[in-house]
């Protein structure tokens, strides 16, 4: 990985989470729903924390990983677990 690529993806991180139609907790939490999707730990991680951040509350988390849920079936539903450990721990 080089530090261009590095760069164009902070740019990309930044501009895709600035608040406009949507806020930063609402893209948050669809940020922690696609890691939880992609069955990805340290971006369910991350976005746990950013959610909680933002002012997800849990049981704003538990919704949002109740649709990861119904859409990714049992994989999801380990990352679901995971989620809510993070959201412990933090």
């Amino acid at each position: 990985m080089t530090p261009e690529t590095t760069t164009a993806f902070k740019q990309l991180y930044a501009a895709s989470l600035k608040p406009g139609v949507l806020d930063l907790k609402t893209k948050e939490l669809i940020a922690l729903a696609c890691g939880v999707s992609r069955l990805c730990d340290g971006c369910v991680q991350h976005h746990v924390k950013a959610a909680k951040a933002a002012g997800a509350t849990l049981d704003e988390i538990h919704a949002a990983l109740d649709v990861c849920i119904l859409m990714g079936g049992g994989p999801a539903n380990v990352y679901a677990r995971k989620a809510l450990e993070y959201w412990n721990a933090g």
